[in-house]
């Protein structure tokens, strides 16, 4: 009798094939962020960005503690800071063109090792007493670093093309990853400044900095490749983008403002801790936003803001600093969803052979809020008719942003034209 694992073969019995059930294909993780980072090399490139984005929190306050000590003038701390924030301001855009037309790493190494040598000169001259006119001269030299925020999420608009879903995880990710950086980065200055030396701050961040973009850089299966450039002018003339640039200029005075006001109206070395607070509801909220199956509309996330920036206003006027440490977490909710709406819709607009140099000047807009928005809470603090006088620039901040918003109809949707003709037949 035969066996009945043999099968008959014009050369004789042999042995039948077996057949084995195709394995099931792996299921994909639930969580979207799970989802996000299996897409190959996004870890490597993720890690090297936040090693180099923390330093953001880190160059401000290392200098002012640094200035501070060396030269015992908190005034020209603020100085060279602010002038180095508005010489970032001008060169920004170029630097963001200049990747643009010649790739991330060309460009990124290059600004980012002149940057570092300036703050090491400054470090050098503050050491050595220089006179004053040369911190604002060097403070110009560190104005060539690269928008690495803005590096990242051109990777992941170019990665996830096609997938807004998951493009919008990980904006709500790279601004989570921003208030984090902006959390830890004057922890770790003051720490090091403190624990060390005046110098300590400024010289690990240089470190930081440039050795994340070095290994950022290192990653070129994800960069974007250089795209013939659509447009020889600049993203500002985008249908749209101008109002856009409006609207954050507004939001960065949110910002700003909110910092001053609180620090002043704290005033102890609680302060810190207590206006990290903000950033905290803002990574929190944007982990969350990114978990959503969708964004919401801008006007939307502004309303929010108008609303939750009243809350420490309301907690300040209690004189209770628990309720204004409340207050502040629940107010930095408003942000992270904002930022990352914003963030897309700049995406949106831009040419996408424009993409760094239209999300930098988004960047520029917002730094020049915080500087308008910082002067003002000052001047509050100063002349304020009661203690929680200050709180009231904020929520009026938010206020204008958004009627900014409704009145030029930024991030509205645009109605399909066959929709509309139907609708009026």
């Amino acid at each position: 009798m035969p066996r009945p694992d043999l099968t008959l073969t014009p050369a004789g019995p042999a042995l039948a094939p077996r057949y084995r059930a195709a394995a099931p294909a792996p299921r994909e993780p639930r969580n979207p962020y799970l989802r996000l980072f299996a897409v190959p090399g996004t870890r490597a490139f993720t890690a090297g960005n936040l090693i180099a984005r923390l330093p953001a929190g880190m160059f401000g306050i290392s200098a002012v503690i640094m200035i501070a000590a060396g030269y015992d003038s908190y005034a020209l701390a603020g100085a060279v800071t602010a002038a180095g924030l508005a010489a970032g301001a001008v060169t920004g855009p170029w630097i963001a063109r200049l990747v643009d037309r010649h790739g991330q790493a060309r460009v990124a190494v290059p600004a980012t090792l002149h940057a570092v040598l300036g703050r090491v000169v400054l470090v050098v001259c503050v050491h050595e007493r220089a006179p004053v006119w040369t911190l604002f001269a060097v403070t110009a030299l560190t104005a060539t670093l690269p928008n690495t925020g803005g590096m990242s999420r051109a990777r992941w608009a170019r990665l996830l093309r096609g997938d807004p879903a998951a493009l919008h995880t990980a904006n709500s990710f790279e601004q989570a990853a921003d208030e984090l950086c902006f959390m830890l980065g004057p922890v770790l200055s003051v720490f090091l400044c403190s624990a060390l030396f005046p110098e300590a701050g400024t010289l690990v961040a240089a470190a930081l900095n440039l050795g994340g973009i070095l290994l950022f850089a290192a990653q070129r299966s994800t960069e974007p490749p250089v795209v013939p450039r659509t447009s020889h002018g600049s993203p500002l003339r985008a249908p749209g983008m101008a109002p856009l640039l409006a609207v954050f200029l507004a939001t960065g005075a949110v910002f700003g403002s909110m910092e001053v006001v609180a620090l002043a109206f704290v005033d102890g070395p609680v302060a810190g801790p207590v206006l990290a607070l903000q950033a905290a509801g803002s990574c929190a909220a944007g982990l969350l936003y990114g978990r959503a199956r969708r964004s919401a509309l801008l006007r939307t996330c502004l309303a929010a803001m108008t609303l939750l920036m009243a809350m420490p206003l309301l907690a300040a006027s209690t004189g209770s600093l628990l309720a204004l440490a409340a207050g502040l977490l629940v107010a930095g909710m408003a942000t992270a969803p904002t930022m990352v709406t914003g963030m897309a819709l700049v995406q949106r607009l831009t040419p996408e052979s424009q993409l760094n140099e239209g999300m930098t000047l988004a960047v520029t807009a917002l730094l020049a809020g915080v500087s308008a928005g910082s002067a003002a809470g000052g001047w509050a603090a100063d002349h304020a008719p009661f203690p929680a006088f200050g709180f009231l620039l904020p929520t009026a901040a938010a206020a204008v942003a958004l009627a900014l918003c409704a009145a030029t109809g930024v991030g509205r949707p645009r109605r399909h034209r066959g929709m509309t003709k139907a609708r009026q037949s």
